[in-house]
């Protein structure tokens, strides 16, 4: 679909036929990844009295979904997202259910629920990256597509933000296992919606030959080295800054509610760097502005370091959040330009991956430093890996520029060939 003027608005891109009952459907699957998690760690604590249990039960599910990925997106890729996604969210929410009967009670078995979290994390449907695939098949313009992937960003920053809100009322009146329950039955009603919608029914495997998308050639790991490295780097920082604004908070004597308002303007920056990142006509090619977005995180982060007190630590928090969702859009965005028909969804879940994992990372070593050096000092070291991480993009985006300087350049037409659309 086409924009009806070179700026379009949020509103064109939820005007375009299909994409608000498909993106409403969406969310509501992905809001499964926002309470499912939290709901799982207080259900296991309470189910094993153990916080040791409940840390290597957590991330036995979290290491499962992150780095199995890419491989259930490629399935959505083959066989189509209704063929690929209602398999793996009917074992997904299944397990959700078992974890919640098995967690329901003190006494549970840690090897169980070990067992039964990895293989829950392991068929988690990728429905981030799917939905960032119909994006690309709804919208053939670029700057509208730009703006999808903002809207798309900032509505998943707020699912973070309220799937523990959720959780939280629910355990209020019940057990944290039903706050399980809640994931399974959000993932369920969520992906059958989205997998019904003409959006997504109207898409056909890449393997049919029929389809729009069929696939061609492999996914060009070396144009993906970009996007990729740089959001490993964004996620390394940001994951570093939750455990640094606990100990900032500690140092002062403050409680955790100085930790929230400060992560929650973390959060809101990110928003608002997301809303005006989509809204700008970018001159400038993706693949130059990425790192540049990067460093911008890891200069901010650094300076955050210094902040005298709270009130500057969270204005600071602001405007490193202000770097993020615009980041990780443009990432996405090299992935879509890179990834040959048919691999879309899978050159986003890399980036997804990446992120992911660099969070996971950031969390241990964040911990290892904190102990050993001065705070200051830690704050400086985020910002140095998020800088590193721009410096990395910026010299892959130099060499696979190199490489693809025969290729097309990017499509800005308002309205491409059938046999041109773009999918993720």
């Amino acid at each position: 679909m086409s924009a009806s003027s070179r700026r379009p608005s949020y509103a064109a891109v939820l005007r375009v036929p299909h994409a608000r009952r498909t993106f409403l459907a969406a969310l509501g699957g992905r809001l499964s990844y926002g309470t499912a998690p939290i709901a799982v760690m207080l259900a296991v604590t309470r189910a094993t009295g153990s916080y040791a249990v409940a840390g290597v039960v957590m991330a036995l599910f979290g290491a499962s979904g992150v780095l199995l990925s890419p491989y259930r997106a490629a399935l959505v890729d083959r066989y189509g997202p209704r063929r690929a996604l209602i398999p793996m969210a009917l074992l997904h929410t299944t397990l959700l259910c078992v974890l919640a009967a098995v967690s329901w009670r003190p006494g549970a078995p840690a090897v169980v629920l070990g067992a039964t979290a990895a293989v829950t994390g392991a068929c988690a449907p990728p429905l981030g990256p799917t939905m960032r695939m119909v994006w690309g098949e709804l919208v053939g313009d670029r700057p509208l597509l730009q703006r999808a992937y903002s809207l798309d960003g900032v509505a998943e920053e707020l699912l973070y933000v309220t799937g523990p809100l959720l959780v939280g009322v629910v355990i209020g009146i019940a057990s944290p296992a039903v706050g399980v329950l809640l994931g399974a039955l959000l993932m369920a009603a969520g992906t059958l919606a989205f997998v019904t919608s003409p959006a997504v029914s109207s898409i056909r495997p890449a393997g049919d030959p029929e389809s729009r998308t069929a696939r061609a050639g492999s996914l060009p790991r070396g144009a993906l080295a970009q996007p990729v490295v740089v959001a490993a780097g964004v996620g390394l920082s940001l994951a570093a800054v939750d455990l640094l604004v606990v100990a900032f908070a500690a140092a002062r004597h403050q409680g955790d509610d100085t930790v929230a308002w400060v992560l929650a303007a973390l959060s809101a920056g990110s928003a608002v760097g997301g809303l005006l990142n989509g809204a700008v006509d970018w001159r400038m090619p993706a693949r130059v502005r990425l790192p540049l977005l990067c460093a911008g995180l890891g200069l901010t982060l650094a300076a955050a370091g210094t902040a005298p007190g709270t009130g500057t630590l969270a204005l600071a928090a602001a405007l490193a959040g202000a770097f993020v969702a615009p980041a990780l859009t443009t990432a996405y965005l090299i992935a879509d330009e890179a990834a040959p028909p048919g691999f879309r969804t899978q050159a986003g879940a890399w980036v997804n991956t990446a992120v992911n994992a660099g969070s996971s990372t950031g969390a241990a070593t964040a911990g290892l430093l904190v102990e050993r050096l001065p705070l200051g000092v830690c704050f400086a070291a985020a910002g140095a890996v998020a800088m590193v991480a721009a410096l990395a993009g910026a010299l892959v985006s130099t060499l696979v520029g190199t490489r693809r300087s025969g290729r097309t350049p990017e499509r800005t037409t308002a309205a491409p060939a059938a046999s041109d659309v773009r999918v993720l």
